[in-house]
């Protein structure tokens, strides 16, 4: 498999497949916010999170065994470690925290909050990695927050639970903190595949750890699950995991990487619209007006710098300007 970010010598794919494909990220990513909370709604969130990457992580290594990634590169210790690091950040602490925060906050909700994680990962790049913060992503950073101040406070007027809500804006900075540690420290494997099966299996494995210490398994009936949870659960796994990160890859080799950072921006309109149609969660004026803060906060911060990182190398993909630093990695399911 040639890797994302290179350009083979093929004929270029035509601009309705590229299109094709850019929605279909739309909705499949922007769709698993809603399966999520569908999902939790008779699965205890954490065994959900570590259903869903545990049996998408081990499809997709298999898939790596018969394609041949595996015998190319047998994954070392250090690749399995530092897979297990990013994994645990990344899929237990930040997409754990999604699926518990979300049996209390509405998915359109927790949509708008994980949008600003490329507001995290550059404020937390500066901090610990002296990353260059351009004027435009300090600008966004504060409209980001402003739109995060409109959204939930005060909290109690918003009528969002304050505990779900604190997972929710915790989650990004852990997602933030382990798409650094994958770009700046972490050795896995160049085939994007394997390492986001490995990241996955690790995920998963940290997550029914964290489901023993709440004591979900005692809490687990499945003569309770509905049938709409186990749907939920399906989606995640094959459509917003398997499909979504396929599809990814996939643009990373066909599409120009700012018209793919699109989605970071349009992910979260798609959650928030879905949410209202299906689940019937309430749209105020005060969600609308913090929507539309946080959207322009996130296109601000994601034009920025994938102008910087195109400036610096057109062929490398754009580390910390979408939720998806590199395609190595797991990242590319952010929360979905």
């Amino acid at each position: 498999m040639s890797q994302p970010g290179h350009r083979g010598h093929a004929a270029p794919p035509s601009a309705l497949a590229v299109w094709v494909a850019l929605v279909t990220i739309y909705l499949v990513w922007g769709s698993t916010y809603l399966a999520i909370r569908i999902a939790v709604d008779t699965i205890p969130p954490y065994l959900m999170v570590a259903a869903r990457f545990l049996v998408a992580g081990l499809l997709l290594y298999g898939w790596s065994i018969v394609h041949g990634d595996v015998a190319a590169h047998r994954p070392t210790r250090r690749e399995w470690r530092d897979s297990f690091v990013v994994g645990t950040f990344l899929l237990c602490g930040g997409m754990g925290l999604v699926a518990w925060g979300e049996q209390t906050v509405p998915s359109g909700i927790a949509a708008l909050v994980v949008a600003l994680l490329p507001a995290w990962v550059a404020l937390l790049g500066r901090l610990f990695f002296a990353e260059r913060v351009v004027p435009l992503v300090t600008i966004g950073i504060v409209v980001g927050l402003v739109g995060v101040a409109v959204l939930v406070g005060p909290v109690g007027s918003a009528g969002l639970d304050p505990a779900g809500l604190a997972a929710i804006i915790v989650s990004p900075i852990l997602w933030g903190a382990g798409s650094l540690y994958s770009a700046h420290r972490a050795t896995l494997p160049r085939a994007p595949l394997l390492a986001t099966a490995m990241q996955m299996i690790a995920g998963g494995v940290g997550a029914a750890a964290v489901a023993l210490v709440l004591g979900e398994y005692g809490q687990f009936r499945p003569d309770a699950i509905s049938a709409a949870s186990l749907l939920g659960l399906a989606y995640l796994i094959v459509v917003g995991g398997i499909i979504g990160f396929g599809t990814y890859v996939w643009l990373l080799r066909s599409a120009p990487l700012p018209k793919v950072a699109t989605y970071a921006y349009v992910n979260p309109v798609v959650a928030f619209i879905l949410g209202a149609i299906i689940l019937g969660e309430p749209i105020t004026t005060r969600t609308v007006v913090a929507a539309a803060i946080i959207i322009v906060a996130v296109a601000l911060i994601v034009t920025a710098r994938s102008r910087a990182s195109r400036a610096t190398d057109p062929e490398r993909p754009p580390d910390s300007t979408v939720p998806v630093p590199a395609p190595r990695t797991a990242d590319a399911l952010a929360p979905d």
